[in-house]
Formats: C-alpha cells, structure tokens, sequence
C-alpha cells in the first residue's frame, strides 16, 4: 500500500476529484480526514466509503473563511492524530470579467482559491514537522500556467497558488516538507461549464467547450479520477525526489 499508516487531509472532498482522493487515499492505506461546506455530501461519502470498508473521519468548514480555513485543518489533525498529507483542493470559477466586477464574488473567489491554501499551508506545517515531513498538494489549473480567456479572475489566483508552491517548496524542504501542485485541464466534472460558460447558452457553451477541446492533444476531456491519481502519486513515497512541480494534467495543452 502506497500510503500505508499516513495521515491524510482532503478538502472539497465531497464530490469530484476530491472524492475519487478520498477512495484511492483510504485504499492505499491512509487514515483520510474529508473537508467539505455540504455536511449531508460527507456523512454520504462516509457511509459509501464505511461499505467499501473504509473508515474516514470528516469536517464540515466554510474554507472562505480564515476561520474554516485554519479550523479545518486543526480539527483534522485533531481527529487524525496528525497530518502528513494535505491536498488543498477547494476551489470556484470566480468572475467572468474584470469589467463591472462584482467585488464580492472577486474576493469570495480569491478567499477560496488563494487565502484558504496559503491559511491552510501556514496552519499544516506544525502537524507536518512533528511527523518528520510530509507533501502538501495543491489544486491549481492549467489557468495557473497560461492565461484563461474566460476565467480571468480564477487564473490570477491558480498563478498564485503555483507561485505559492514555488515558494514553500524551498521554504519547506528543511523540514522534510514536499509542495507541489497538479494543474487539471478541462476536466469532466459539475463545475465546468462554470468555467467555460457561465452565463452562456447550451450553444454558446459547446461551442467554447469545442474550441477548448481543439487545444488538447489527447482530444478529449480529463476525468476526474485522472486528477486524483496525480493527487496520489504525489502524496506517496514514489515521488519522494518532487518538489516544487506544477504538474499539468492536461491532456497535452500546456504543450504546444
């Protein structure tokens, strides 16, 4: 088992990617704490994982808050009996332009995306170093590494998120402490249209999706599954020599 006895924290756990994170983690060994604002989405990823025989604990936290923020990440530990895994995944489309902005959906979204992984980083760390090291894993987007013509606000916080793990990464190292990030390209999941669309009517949105889709390589969405290995990868010993990597799972289109 690849996570054998660790102790695993993953936020926006409930759904999506975080959800196929919390199945891998639990069966690679890992003791898992779920995070999630929807307390009937965790208490039924509880009981689905208790079936498959897996036993999690969960924490249901507004992570926009500084308070959800670092209280998630105390009240796991304090559950898990530790931490040696973070994977920061929370995170909302935010915006659609910088014009006429809405100034409270720009700060929810920067609140989100931005404070809660910098909140929850400086909060982790003490858990991390009393175990010897550990690998924080954060959520950004290929919206991280190359402007997003439709998410300008999301792409200026997932820049900063890798900005962030280029940082902590050396910061971090004496301690034993591995940062890195997975960078998701389109990927099939609920929110996406959130991302590509948002106000857009159903043709408005295929043909954005479509004209995304022609810039990956691959040809085809990501799965949120595929995103979650990548999670696990990191999380695990295999990539004990990786730190400070945006990874892109992208199908191919940060490539060209």
């Amino acid at each position: 088992m690849r996570l054998k006895n660790k102790l695993a924290v993953i936020t926006a756990a409930a759904s999506g990617m975080g959800r196929f994170g919390v199945e891998y983690f639990a069966q690679e060994g890992a003791k898992v704490a779920a995070v999630d604002i929807n307390a009937d989405a965790l208490a039924e990823l509880a009981a689905e994982m208790k079936a498959k025989g897996c036993e999690i604990v969960t924490v249901t936290a507004d992570l926009s808050t500084p308070e959800g923020a670092r209280g998630s990440i105390n009240e796991a530990a304090e559950k898990l009996g530790g931490i040696d895994i973070l994977w920061a995944h929370a995170g909302i489309p935010g915006p659609g332009s910088v014009e006429n902005l809405d100034l409270a959906a720009y700060e929810k979204a920067m609140a989100l995306n931005v404070t809660s992984v910098v909140l929850g980083s400086g909060e982790v760390a003490k858990y991390m170093r009393k175990r010897g090291g550990g690998s924080l894993i954060f959520t950004a987007s290929v919206s991280g590494l190359v402007g997003s013509m439709f998410s300008p606000i999301y792409s200026a916080g997932k820049f900063a998120v890798v900005g962030l793990c280029k940082s902590l990464a050396q910061s971090f190292a004496p301690d034993g402490i591995r940062v890195n990030v997975i960078c998701p390209g389109l990927t099939d999941t609920p929110m996406m249209p959130g991302f590509v669309g948002r106000d857009a009517t159903p043709e408005q949105l295929a043909a954005n999706e479509k004209k995304l889709l022609a810039s990956v390589p691959l040809g085809r969405l990501g799965r949120p599954e595929e995103m979650a290995k990548a999670a696990l990868w990191l999380a695990s010993d295999e990539s004990s020599f990786v730190t400070g990597v945006a990874l892109p799972v992208d199908g191919g289109y940060t490539c060209r």
